[in-house]
């Protein structure tokens, strides 16, 4: 018996210490899989698929021991290299959700992992050292609450989401002076990965190419790490991933690891072919079968009269500089399918600008809402398009995604992604249906802030959005607010000015000086988003009555509690009285502050992000001698002069509860 226990022992140190494996392919690997990962019949690892918001992982089905034990009993990280090949494929050509991951963990049971943007690792407390955790992501959305640097990047990951290095992916050729070249992680095309650790060293190396070409002498990353205080004494090797909202598919080719030597090389000839996505190359049957195909011609004749009449079914205004847009315009045969012809039961909303359908896309089963727009052809639309195109490459997840357009005669259909739960006014104003808890308010009303510092400041352009509220604030399956509804939105270049000279938007939301000079700014977005903080908080809209049917100004309403000292009675009864009182505080502050009728008191929106995220002190707001509509009207009638902020302590606050905000001069008159 002791024999038989010694010789269990020793193989069990055997398969622990195992120092190679390699896949060419996945069909006899026997990996240990959870969540969507699944092994194609062709040996291909699909570790996502169209589910959305799912995870996937697959792990090498033994752990591996990832320390040595000195002669002084010291605990020392071993060499190690790992190599694989992979792939991003979405079906929407040039957009797609989240990564994948390479990982090193301590168990092969990550199900308590969050999805989407924590890729199937960690979860929202964003990992402690406890977890020894191991990541290399290969990520292509750009999550500004991860400190990522841009949606195509590689980053070295250590018991966090927040990577310790991260460079945008490509990889230095040998064959040109060592130059960059940038690689789109999502292209649909396979991609070789290298992980090399030096135990000795103490550093991590990972470097990335095309499949097929050889590794690059010089790393993408390269970090000093001790792995001893990282890894455990056994880990398990494997990938983690997960979906979003655009079907993308993440696959793993091939694999090979080794401890204390380079990887086994991989047989590309052996690796399992990715699926094919879009149209399908033409068969040489066509040309084989050509002379059938002209008897068949002359029998289709009967049908030209039904084949005309399919056309001005679906027909579509097309001209010649429409082609540069390319992917963003869609066919309106599809989308008349995937509503079910514009069917009154796929309905979701209707509104002044006409309906809006639910609708699924044929081929990629992508769930999209498609609103239905009247538009003049003869004026502006192709200024329109061009922004609407450049509106749909923003990416933030707190915004709905446009993805496109189609266009009719005097109709213009936008194409966006579906949001599972509504928008956000009918838990808000329908009192017999669903209410909303303060956390998740409170995790919304950052979302939207979040993503108005997006536009304005943190893409490429400023993006003016013209009509904030909370019909246009949808909500997704896991109740993340995002801003939608762009159709009357505007860019225009950082460091220069708006032109906007037309009054758009909804009222109660509209900025005093909108209605004035007409010039749409993001001070003018703060305004309609300082509304929206208070119509979020308060459960009331923005315009309403009173018992007597008198009309009521939220922000008035709002006002003249603050002045009170009873601002807290203003909070949404459906609460409860179930709330944080200092984050109640802030936003309630905030919204006034927001909302203020000097475009110059309000802050930026970086501002509102720095109080709601706790970075500055929440502004203290001093008691006001009149009410914001007193205030606009003096605008509105040519006493701007006469109307002069107080001496600002901090972006226009006040901080002695004696002085008022603005201070009304009138010179004797």
């Amino acid at each position: 018996m002791p024999t038989l226990l010694l010789t269990l022992l020793l193989s069990l140190n055997v398969a622990l210490a195992s120092s190679a494996f390699s896949y060419q392919g996945f069909a006899t690997a026997n990996l240990t899989l959870d969540g969507l990962a699944v092994v194609m019949p062709n040996g291909l690892l699909a570790l996502t698929n169209f589910t959305s918001q799912q995870k996937g992982h697959a792990f090498h089905p033994a752990p591996l021991r990832f320390l040595n034990t000195t002669a002084s009993s010291t605990a020392v990280a071993r060499s190690f290299s790992a190599s694989f090949v992979f792939a991003i494929v979405s079906v929407v050509d040039g957009l797609s959700d989240q990564g994948l991951a390479f990982v090193v963990a301590p168990t092969s049971d990550l199900s308590s992992a969050n999805g989407g943007q924590y890729l199937g690792l960690l979860n929202a407390t964003n990992g402690t050292a406890s977890d020894h955790i191991l990541a290399v992501e290969l990520d292509t959305i750009w999550n500004p609450e991860l400190s990522d640097i841009n949606s195509n990047h590689v980053g070295i990951n250590v018991n966090s989401l927040i990577s310790r290095q991260a460079k945008p992916a490509g990889y230095y050729a040998d064959d040109d002076g060592m130059a960059f070249r940038d690689l789109m992680l999502n292209s649909r095309r396979p991609m070789q990965v290298w992980v090399d650790y030096d135990g000795q060293g103490r550093r991590l190396n990972v470097t990335l190419a095309p499949v097929q070409a050889p590794k690059p002498k010089n790393p993408l990353l390269s970090e000093a790490i001790d792995l001893s205080t990282i890894v455990a004494d056994t880990m398990y090797a494997g990938f983690s991933s997960s979906s979003g909202v655009v079907s993308t598919h993440h696959y793993v080719l091939g694999w090979s690891f080794s401890f204390d030597g380079p990887a086994p090389p991989l047989d590309f000839s052996k690796l399992p072919s990715l699926p094919h996505v879009g149209p399908k190359p033409p068969s040489k049957i066509l040309y084989i079968a050509l002379p059938l195909a002209i008897m068949l011609l002359i029998a289709a004749v009967s049908a030209v009269a039904f084949i005309l009449w399919r056309r001005r079914r679906f027909a579509e205004v097309r001209e010649d500089w429409e082609e540069d847009f390319g992917p963003h315009r869609f066919a309106y045969k599809d989308l008349f399918h995937a509503t079910d012809g514009f069917k009154n039961r796929n309905v979701l909303g209707v509104g002044g600008f006409g309906k809006v359908y639910k609708g699924v896309l044929p081929v990629s089963n992508l769930e999209i809402a498609v609103k239905r727009v009247s538009h003049d052809s003869r004026q502006g639309i192709r200024e329109f398009i061009a922004e609407v195109v450049s509106i749909g490459r923003l990416r933030h997840r707190n915004l709905a995604q446009l993805l496109g357009y189609c266009r009719r005669n005097g109709e213009l259909l936008l194409v966006y992604d579906y949001m599972a739960n509504g928008s956000l006014d009918k838990y808000l104003h329908n009192k017999n249906g669903p209410a909303l808890c303060w956390p998740q308010r409170y995790w919304i009303v950052k979302g939207i802030a979040s993503s108005l510092l997006y536009l304005h400041e943190d893409w490429e352009q400023v993006v003016i959005h013209r009509d904030i509220k909370a019909s246009n604030v949808l909500l997704d399956r896991e109740m993340n607010g995002r801003l939608g509804d762009f159709g009357l939105a505007r860019l225009y270049d950082h460091g220069t000015d708006a032109q906007t000279t037309h009054v758009v938007g909804t009222m109660g939301y509209l900025a005093p000086e909108l209605m004035r000079t007409g010039k749409a700014t993001p001070t003018t977005d703060v305004f309609a988003f300082g509304v929206f903080l208070l119509e979020v908080v308060c459960g009331r809209r923005p315009i309403g009555s009173d018992e007597h049917n008198n009309p009521v100004v939220l922000v008035d309403w709002v006002l003249e509690h603050h002045r009170n000292g009873s601002i807290i009675d203003t909070v949404d009864s459906r609460l409860e009285g179930k709330f944080n009182m200092e984050e109640v505080s802030i936003v309630l502050r905030l919204g006034l502050l927001c909302a203020h009728p000097l475009p110059n008191t309000r802050p930026s929106m970086r501002k509102v992000m720095q109080y709601l995220d706790g970075d500055q002190i929440a502004p203290h707001l001093a008691p006001t001698f009149m009410s914001y509509n007193e205030m606009a009207l003096m605008q509105s009638e040519g006493f701007d002069s006469y109307i002069t902020p107080c001496p600002p302590l901090a972006a226009g606050i006040c901080s002695g509860s004696g002085e008022s905000l603005v201070t009304v001069l009138f010179d004797g008159r």
